[in-house]
């Protein structure tokens, strides 16, 4: 501010000069000239004071008393000052801004223990390949990742987040830039980021309510990222959010990059809608739904295909259509719905798929699931109106078990959450035998802090249908169906 005060003063007085110089027939008065020196020496005192704050002291020890203000060597060196202060100024304003720049680290560590205690042949078969061996126990690390993310300007930001559970195949997760505050577009990411379809794949894992995620999530959207360029938006009463883009099919997770001509791309989208959320009791009651979908173009290659896992952390993945010969096209849509009233939740999903073949009849795939979830101790699930997933869970009192100053013993409940869900995918029709898999998962949270939880899941489940492509048998020592019973548990912080 006291440069922009300055500066109109100082051209006053040179203008003052100007007409007082000894050129002009009219000669000032000595009134003038008093009036000048005046306004010379009230911006001389404000310079000086300025540049004592900004810049290293001036080596000039002119003097410019009496009647020798209208000297050019005076008014020169004024200018050389001033400018030298703007270039000060405005070095300024660019460390101040460079000083924007921002990091945050985070990151989160789930330890998984998983126990395959009967299967029938088939699902025997599927994961050890020896229908007379059952699936093996699992220990070790589901997720152990680590990041950072912050603000490159008040208008630019970046995210870089690696997944180290599987030391020997380092991948990189979210990882892009992006601007922010654009018209119309809002924000937008360039880089590997979740496809938007599917609103239990978008929830993240600190949050989602069971282990892992349903049949037909994982099979329509394995691996979750993509590299692509994606939109995301919000209203300004946060009732409606999407997002859309265009992204690469490849996982390039562990490759960084792809060299091709076939870039195997789709374009993807979903717009959300939270038609009610309680904003007297914070949100303990809400109501959403959305629709999302995606037009994939496989061409024909590797990623015209869908597998994924029984809802466990199996070594195998047991269904499977395999690369579906000439698969150069297909459409998803899947449709959504929440419902949240204080400590009870229900939540919906549906997705199917059609694939076009260059031979043969188009392939209808599908799945979907429903579940109920329930805090015992009161809480409830909060929700993010702005990206239309759920929240973190904070329980009222952090469990703690500790000795306190008089010997005793104090200890705080932590958050108790019980949950049932209900899991259908379909992946076989017309030759292709992917497998059509059902199960039911119960599920016990135990949220010891916002950040740290200990997770239980059982479950039942059965796949059918499954053969080789062309409906033979996968091996002559089973069936194309069999049962299965699981039991998991995860030890899970983030921060």
């Amino acid at each position: 501010m006291g440069q922009r005060r300055l500066v109109p003063g100082i051209l006053a007085a040179l203008l003052f000069l100007a007409v007082a110089t000894p050129t002009n027939a009219q000669q000032p008065s000595a009134e003038d000239y008093y009036r000048l020196q005046q306004i010379v020496e009230q911006q001389e005192a404000r310079l000086r004071e300025l540049e004592s704050n900004r810049l290293p002291a001036t080596s000039s020890n002119a003097n410019y008393g009496g009647a020798n203000y209208s000297n050019a060597a005076y008014t020169s060196e004024l200018e050389q000052r001033l400018s030298a202060l703007e270039d000060c100024y405005h070095c300024d304003k660019l460390e101040e801004a460079n000083k924007k720049t921002t990091q945050k680290w985070f990151g989160r560590v789930h330890y998984d223990h998983w126990v395959f205690p009967d299967a029938d042949p088939l699902p025997n078969w599927l994961e050890t390949g020896d229908a007379t061996v059952a699936p093996r126990d699992f220990s070790g690390f589901r997720r152990l990742r680590f990041g950072v993310k912050g603000d490159v300007t008040d208008t630019m930001l970046y995210k870089i987040e690696m997944e180290f559970a599987s030391p020997a195949g380092l991948a990189f997760k979210d990882a892009y830039l992006g601007w922010d505050e654009l018209p119309f577009l809002q924000t937008v990411l360039l880089g590997n980021q979740k496809r938007p379809y599917g609103l239990d794949h978008l929830n993240s894992s600190r949050y989602n309510v069971f282990l892992e995620r349903p049949y037909h999530v994982e099979a329509y959207n394995q691996d979750a990222r993509r590299l692509g360029l994606q939109s995301y938006g919000v209203c300004e009463n946060e009732r409606w959010n999407w997002r859309f883009g265009y992204f690469l099919m490849d996982d390039l997770s562990k490759t960084g990059g792809q060299y091709t001509d076939n870039y195997q791309s789709e374009v993807a989208a979903r717009i959300a809608n939270t038609i009610w959320y309680d904003e007297t009791s914070g949100g303990r009651g809400y109501a959403h739904w959305a629709v999302s979908g995606s037009l994939a173009f496989p061409g024909g290659g590797p990623d015209a295909r869908f597998t994924t896992r029984p809802e466990a952390r199996t070594s195998k993945k047991w269904f499977d259509t395999e690369a579906i010969a000439g698969g150069n096209r297909y459409q998803l849509v899947g449709v959504e719905g929440v419902i949240n009233v204080g400590a009870l939740q229900i939540v919906g999903e549906y997705q199917a798929s059609r694939m076009q073949r260059q031979a043969g009849p188009d392939l209808d795939f599908g799945g979907g699931y429903v579940y109920v979830a329930y805090f015992l101790t009161g809480e409830h699930t909060p929700w993010n109106r702005k990206t239309g997933t759920l929240g973190r869970v904070k329980p009222f009192e952090n469990f703690f078990w500790v000795r306190d100053c008089d010997g005793c013993r104090g200890w705080g409940l932590g958050a108790w959450q019980v949950a049932a869900r209900y899991s259908h995918g379909d992946f076989t029709d017309d030759d292709i035998f992917g497998g059509v898999g059902d199960s039911f998962t119960f599920g016990l949270n135990w949220w010891w802090t916002p950040y740290s939880r200990v997770q239980f899941n059982y479950i039942n489940g059965k796949i059918d249908q499954r053969a080789a492509v062309g409906g033979g048998l996968l091996d002559p020592t089973v069936g194309t169906s069999g049962d299965y019973d699981m039991f998991g548990f995860r030890f899970m912080v983030d921060f």
